[in-house]
Formats: C-alpha cells, structure tokens, sequence
C-alpha cells in the first residue's frame, strides 16, 4: 500500500502522498566535471526531480561538491562497499546517500553512516539488488527469491530502527519483473517507509522500457511506490526520464508535456502516416502544456476515437482534417496537416484558447460528412454511437408501450376467474 511516511531529497518530498517522483542516475565518470554536470543539466531539462552519482572514490567526492552547489535538481551519493566514502559524501552535501547495507562492511559501519546523516540531518535510501543479497540469505533465495528479497530489506529496515534512524527510502529490486512486482507488493504490507521502485538492469531501451512498464506501471497502479528510476543500457540518461514519465503520464498519475494518441493504422490508411506521427511526436517535446494530439490514419473513422483530444489530424487522400475536442477546426492539403496542426497548437498555447473560425469548421464538417457518406457501409465509431442512440430510443418506446397495454387490462383476482381452482397459482 501506499507509504505513510514522508522525506525529503533536497526539497523534493517523497512519500506520504506526494507525487511520484523521477530519477535517473548519470552514465558519466563523477569527476569528470563537466560531462557530469552536462548530462544532469540534460535529464533536469528533461523532467528529473532528483539525480544520482556514483561515488567510488575520493576524487568522485571532490567533484561531488561542486556538482551539489550547481545542480538544479538534488543530488544523491551512490556508495558500495565503502562506507568511509559514504560519510565523506555526506560532508559534501550530498542531499540523499544510497546505501546497501549488505555490501558496505557490516552494522557497525552502517551505524557510523547512521551517525553522520543524523547531524547533517542527510537522508537515505538503502536497499537490495537479487544480485547483492546477504549470504545468509542465499540459500532462502534458492527457495523463495521473493522471501530473501523480501526479508533482506526488513532485516535492513529494523537495523535502521535500532539506530533510531527513520529519514529513509526502501528499494527492493530484482532483473525478475515477476519476483519485483510481488517482492514490493509484500514489503508495502510490511513497513510504512517510502519505496523506490525499479526493475534493474532491465535491458536496453526497447525491452528495458517495456520490462519497467510492465513491472513499476503495475505496482504504481495498486498504489505501491513513490519514487522511480528506469534502468537501461544507455549512455544517455535522459532517455529513462522520458520513459519514466510516459510511464506517469499513462497512468495519469503526473502530467507533463502533451500526450499523444495515434491509431495502429490499416488497410484504409492513405498517407504516410509513420513519418508523420514521427514528426508530430519530435516537434511536441518543444511544448510544455499537458495537451492531448490525436493522429488518425484515416477520415473514416472521423473524428470520433479521439473527440477527447484538444487537437488532432484524420486524413484521407490528398487531404485530411484539422480538429478539436470532438470539433473539425479546418480542412487543409494532406501535405500541409502537420504545419496546420501546429499552427492552431501555437495558437493555444499563446492564448490558451481554441480559435474557431465558423466558415472553415463549416466547410470542414462537410467534408467529413461526404468522406463518411462515401464509405457509408462502415461502421464508424459515430454511425456505432448513433445506432446504439437509436435502439436505446426504440427500447424506451417499446417499453412505455407495453407499460400503457398493461394498464390497460383488466387485473382479475383468483376468486373473479372463470377456472377458479383450475389455475396454477404463482407466488
């Protein structure tokens, strides 16, 4: 379920009902200045909340200062196995330590981390891969990974709880999309504190983005997570916080940027409409409002499979139709769609109205009629719509009817029949 606790990354709030929060980590060497702070500049500008880098070494902690002072977004120290690094990242302002107590030396050294966080008052995620469980627990994992994955990161939680520290995230991950949606299922039942949640080292960025959105779009849908990082083999980070907002976005749990619908074409397409639905998607990462634009491969289907949109284009040979929210704005060349879109899309977002021009809505819901007539033996989702309109019609006069005839006749009584005691009797 849900967390009820609360942190806070910087001035990023997580868990307790805040919203789901993006993170990505940099692909770059940490000392490398200016590559670091380049990229984190990237996946910002692309709609991180949080960042985080990885601190193998002290020179990684020297860069470390200033990446914190100069980044927009907060910064979190990624530490393995040595908690010395840990503490030193701590003093350099790091706004977050990730933290595997597993792998960083013990519950001593981990209470020494503890220890420092306190003063700095420094929060922390700590947590476990599949790959990094305790070994005591590698023979429960032959069992029941879900069990050790589940159990390693409750014994990590009750470690903190002896230390009295709470300003902390969980994660609990796995490379295994089933055994992360069921292992975080379980440790939400379990503890109250927030939960990072991520498939790890999930692939690429077609099969890892497909494999995020199965795993964190499900347990974000019970409402399990509140804070998520999508983890794939590229160098350019930026490309998980694309993913990891799509993955909000169709949830509708964060709006950010447009949205945009598009039919999976057919035999009725009659324009290129891979290349356009490419161009409309590349030109709307320009746009910061949360519009819906709808692409349909064909004016047969009207307009009606996307009347929700604020814009969209339906087209047919050698032209096609400009709409919104359910209205034709304008018909125009086929070739001329994409700039047309964009132009009413301009004029939106200077105005935040949608401007109708009566005679070009005219002439627009013309030519859909024809093009609808002229495929009359279609069933369009509007021709649907009207037919179902039309028999729920019938179905009510039908009914009224029947109720007028029954009124109308005589209600006889078992004693008033002419076959008293010749009748069934119904209860």
């Amino acid at each position: 379920m849900a967390s009820k606790r609360q942190i806070h990354v910087g001035g990023v709030p997580i868990g307790g009902g805040a919203p789901v929060v993006v993170q990505t980590m940099t692909k770059t060497e940490t000392a490398n200045l200016k590559a670091t702070m380049d990229q984190i500049m990237r996946v910002a500008e692309a709609g991180a909340d949080i960042v985080r880098v990885a601190v193998p070494r002290d020179e990684d902690v020297e860069a470390l200062r200033t990446i914190v002072r100069e980044s927009p977004i907060p910064v979190i120290a990624d530490i393995h196995f040595n908690h010395t690094l840990a503490i030193k990242a701590i003093d350099a302002g790091a706004h977050c330590i990730r933290l595997n107590p597993g792998n960083i030396g013990g519950p001593d050294k981990v209470a020494e981390v503890v220890a420092r966080a306190k003063q700095a008052g420094t929060p922390m995620r700590i947590g476990v891969n599949s790959g990094s469980l305790p070994k005591h627990l590698h023979e429960l994992e032959r069992e029941n990974s879900v069990e050790a994955l589940v159990t390693a990161a409750v014994e990590f939680v009750e470690l903190m709880e002896r230390l009295e520290f709470g300003d902390f995230k969980v994660s609990i991950k796995s490379t295994n999309v089933p055994n992360t949606i069921a292992s975080n299922r379980l440790l939400s039942e379990k503890i109250g504190y927030p939960l990072h949640l991520g498939i790890t080292e999930a692939g690429t960025r077609w099969t890892g983005s497909l494999k995020s959105a199965v795993g964190l779009g499900t347990l974000l849908a019970d409402g399990i997570g509140d804070t998520i990082r999508i983890s794939l083999s590229t160098f350019h980070a930026e490309e998980e916080v694309k993913v990891a907002w799509e993955i909000l976005k169709a949830l509708q749990l964060r709006e950010r940027g447009p949205v945009l619908i598009a039919c999976p074409t057919c035999g009725r397409l009659q324009f290129d409409m891979d290349t356009v639905v490419t161009e409309i998607e590349r030109r709307l990462e320009a746009y910061a409002d949360p519009i819906e634009v709808a692409v349909l491969g064909c004016a047969v289907n009207g307009i009606g499979e996307a009347s929700h949109a604020d814009f969209g284009i339906t087209g047919a040979k050698n032209e096609g139709l400009i709409f919104s929210r359910g209205k034709p704005l304008r018909k125009v060349p086929q070739d001329q769609l994409v700039d047309v879109l964009f132009e009413e899309i301009d004029k939106y977002a200077t105005s935040k109205k949608i401007d109708v021009d009566d005679a070009q809505a005219a002439e627009g819901a013309q030519w859909l009629a024809r093009i609808e007539a002229e495929n009359a033996d279609e069933l369009t989702p509007e021709r649907l719509a009207a037919m179902e309109a039309a028999a729920a019609d019938d179905a009510e006069a039908d009914a009224a009817l029947v109720t007028v005839l029954k009124s109308a006749q005589p209600r006889l009584g078992e004693d008033a029949s002419p076959t008293a005691g010749r009748r069934f009797t119904r209860a």
